[in-house]
């Protein structure tokens, strides 16, 4: 399953990279493989425990929702394998409450799609920076999320507080269940 033809020894930093879109999981292997990664892809969580085990990687890139098992078993069966794996997991409805539940279980961080190669070493790197320190933008200066991004956020952790009911969440929320269904279809903001 190995993309790059790297040794295992070396210098090269290990990367595992689980998602079920083919296009995405190869786009984002060639991209860590020119910046000198030793990239091992996988499609699913039994084919990336089998990776994992035979040789676990340093750092995991996880897809939240795949066929099978979630991303979410997937970081505590990585944990399992090496506490030492560093992970984010990936997902195109992010939520505050998968977000918490994926660092409960072990993930570094949490990122939401389309996240590119740079997106994902910049979150790894900014998991190691000190907590406190607020993360800097380009220019040097914090970026907040934007209100369409907060709005979208909030509105997704009250559908998970409400068990996934949109009609329990709509009215948790006081605005009308299909007013809520149309937010839900349009995807997230951008930061």
């Amino acid at each position: 399953m190995t993309t790059s033809e790297a040794s295992s020894g070396g210098d090269k930093t290990s990367i595992l990279i689980v998602d079920d879109d083919e296009v995405y999981r190869n786009r984002l292997a060639r991209a860590f493989v020119d910046r000198g990664y030793d990239v091992r892809i996988a499609s699913d969580y039994d084919s990336a425990v089998a990776s994992a085990t035979q040789d676990s990687p340093e750092l995991a890139v996880v897809d939240l929702k795949m066929p099978g098992k979630s991303g979410l078993e997937l970081i505590k069966a990585l944990v399992e394998i090496d506490p030492s794996t560093k992970s984010i997991v990936l997902t195109g409805y992010g939520s505050i409450a998968t977000a918490i539940d994926a660092v409960r279980l072990g993930a570094t961080y949490y990122l939401s799609k389309p996240a590119d190669a740079d997106d994902i070493v910049q979150t790894f790197a900014r998991a190691e920076a000190p907590p406190l320190e607020p993360p800097a933008s380009e220019s040097g200066e914090y970026k907040a999320p934007s209100l369409a991004r907060a709005e979208w956020e909030h509105i997704n952790r009250v559908l998970s507080d409400a068990g996934g009911n949109i009609s329990e969440a709509a009215r948790r929320l006081g605005i009308h269940r299909r007013s809520l269904q149309r937010k839900l279809q349009k995807y997230p903001p951008s930061k």
